[in-house]
């Protein structure tokens, strides 16, 4: 008879079985961080999550229009595309405002967001929720601007109402409603 090398039972099925569950472990770690929690400071915003159809009125006229807001950045900020019509109405031509603004927890501080249009206008806004269902976005005082202050309040039946107010320059607190509008979700809980 002749001699057979000896097989080598020690460990390879258990070497490769951990290496297995290593590598499983690693990736639910990675899949966990990827949709990991949003920050504290945004969850007084979640009601504002979701598709929303909206109907106002205001200094451009009668409009229509939509609202998406929805999570981003690994749940790190909400954005809001929105968009709103306007017919010709007494020689003015039809129009359409577009518009994006990012809201995120700033650090330490306060939550702020940045609002960009189709007009050219940027306006940086700091923001709170007085309570449950509302969001109000201030823009801080500067020298020779107006002020503007965006307000969202959750209300009755799940409708959002929302006005867009200015305070002319000199007068920080002087808002007067620019806009008003009441929006109904189309589709979209919070995401």
């Amino acid at each position: 008879m002749g001699l057979m090398p000896a097989r080598r039972t020690s460990g390879t099925g258990n070497d490769m079985r951990a290496g297995i569950i290593t590598a499983l472990v690693l990736h639910l770690l990675m899949f966990a961080t990827a949709f990991a929690a949003e920050p504290a400071a945004l969850q007084p915003f979640a009601f504002l999550v979701g598709d929303w159809a909206a109907t106002g009125s205001g200094q451009p006229g009668e409009g229509i229009g939509t609202a998406v807001f929805m999570r981003d950045l690994q749940d790190n900020v909400i954005v809001r595309k929105s968009y709103a019509d306007y017919p010709a109405v007494d020689g003015k031509p039809a129009s359409r405002h577009e518009d994006l603004m990012v809201i995120h927890a700033a650090g330490d501080g306060p939550v702020r967001a940045e609002y960009y249009d189709s007009e050219g206008h940027v306006i940086r806004y700091v923001v709170s929720s007085p309570k449950a269902g509302e969001a109000v976005f201030l823009s801080p005082p500067a020298p020779g601007q107006p002020r503007y202050r965006l307000s969202y309040a959750l209300a009755a039946e799940g409708v959002l109402k929302g006005e867009f107010a200015v305070s002319p320059t000199g007068a920080a607190d002087g808002f007067k409603p620019n806009l008003t509008w009441e929006s109904r979700k189309a589709t979209g809980g919070p995401r």
